[in-house]
């Protein structure tokens, strides 16, 4: 294989907690796949923690874990959202948001208690999660005649190829999902087929 198709994630929502000089800091990591997921998270938080008083969060997203947003909400800048993104740098985690809730116990702590908090709160929810590999895979729309029907059925059963949805008629589509490092090899056997036309979707 010529480059890396796999990234990691977590299966589950997972909680961690940590505590210093009256502070308490509950981190809750979330799987998400889009950025729109975050806010009702942070909406339900906020409804079951009224008293607390800061909600800082760190995301990162893609399989290629270009994507990241940090917010200190309100923490001096640089103490919440950045340690919290650098943990999940660490753990080389994406498509993931962590967001830790702070309830303050009356005494600053700092900007080193600050960072060190968040991170310690981080790195507790992502010893609780279950962390999983996925592939890196590219969604592709074919259309095809219906007399090649065997033929294709064969190409996606042989090479295992998840299909998402069908239409049947006398110009049949089906939606697949192609594996990123099998993609050459795979399009180059559909393409093999008479009437068949391939069209690239997106990646997940």
């Amino acid at each position: 294989m010529l480059f890396d198709d796999t990234y990691y994630t977590i299966k589950y929502p997972a909680e961690g907690t940590f505590k210093d000089k009256g502070s308490k800091f509950l981190a809750y990591a979330f799987p998400i796949t889009h950025e729109e997921q975050v806010k009702p998270l942070i909406i339900k938080l906020k409804s079951e923690h009224g008293k607390a008083r800061h909600f800082c969060w760190a995301l990162r997203l893609s399989p290629d874990k270009s994507i990241f947003r940090i917010n200190d909400d309100g923490e001096p800048s640089g103490t919440a959202g950045r340690p919290i993104l650098n943990t999940l740098l660490s753990n080389e985690l994406t498509n993931i948001v962590v967001v830790v809730v702070r309830y303050f116990g009356g005494t600053l702590l700092g900007v080193p208690g600050l960072i060190n908090a968040y991170k310690s709160a981080t790195i507790e929810a992502l010893k609780n999660s279950c962390k999983t590999e996925k592939t890196i895979n590219d969604c592709y729309k074919i259309t095809f005649d219906y007399l090649s029907m065997n033929e294709v059925m064969k190409t996606i059963k042989d090479e295992d190829l998840t299909v998402h949805s069908q239409f049947f008629d006398s110009t049949c589509s089906l939606n697949i999902e192609v594996r990123k490092s099998m993609l050459i090899k795979v399009l180059k056997r559909l393409e093999d087929i008479d009437t068949l036309k391939a069209e690239y979707i997106r990646t997940v």
